[in-house]
């Protein structure tokens, strides 16, 4: 048996200001921290003890991780940082208010944007100070890596490689494993790991802070998930 945990980073900021978020680096709100350590506690509580951590290139994702994984005394764990984790991009959208947004594109426009499975937002231009190329953490992508925006599908395709090649690798070796990503990247691995469709995906809600865990098999099937 194998057990994978799936960790949505805790409020920040952009989410208390209701923003598109995507790839710009966001700190954590004082709650936002307090629901990591909540998730670090109802993990310890569950008996679970995670051996090996994944994260994305974000603040945000990155300190959500720390903080729980120091509730359960296991900040010695090795962690891997992978940008195939980072939130869905939301290109030209990314820093504007979701609900002024709306007033000038309309409600169904924004809702198409944000809950579409293939329509992508108003894509950034490479001079944009948005731009990832701007940003050194990404100094080592192709500038075919890099996007200008993403649907949920381009978020999708882009997260499978760190399943098959990192992900999944590591469940192998360790019987416990735990990510902590965004909203998007992970309904990108609950698609997998429950084979979920384009229409079925569009209805999935990850919240905030709250551990999920998936029970596998020894062919990384799913026999059995809960919220915590």
């Amino acid at each position: 048996m194998k057990q994978l945990i799936l960790l949505r980073h805790g409020q920040s900021q952009w989410n208390l200001e209701n923003r598109f978020t995507g790839w710009t680096d966001v700190a954590l709100t004082p709650a936002g921290r307090e629901e990591a350590r909540k998730a670090g506690q109802m993990i310890k509580d569950a008996g679970l003890k995670p051996q090996y951590g994944f994260t994305s290139y974000l603040s945000r994702a990155i300190d959500t991780l720390h903080l729980a994984l120091s509730e359960m005394d296991r900040l010695w764990i090795p962690v891997e940082k992978d940008w195939h984790l980072n939130e869905r991009h939301y290109g030209a959208l990314q820093g504007l208010n979701k609900a002024e947004t709306a007033k000038q594109y309309s409600d169904e426009q924004v809702r198409l944007w944000r809950r579409s499975y293939d329509v992508e937002p108003p894509a950034l231009t490479v001079d944009d100070p948005r731009y990832p190329g701007n940003d050194d953490r990404y100094s080592t992508l192709s500038p075919d890596e890099l996007p200008l925006t993403e649907s949920l599908r381009d978020a999708i395709k882009r997260v499978y490689p760190c399943w098959e090649e990192k992900i999944a690798p590591a469940l192998r070796l360790y019987d416990t494993v735990i990510v902590a990503a965004h909203g998007n990247s992970l309904r990108a691995l609950v698609m997998m790991l429950l084979h979920l469709t384009p229409e079925q995906i569009m209805n999935e809600e990850i919240p905030t802070g709250r551990p999920r865990l998936f029970i596998l098999d020894d062919r990384l099937q799913v026999t059995d998930e809960k919220y915590l």
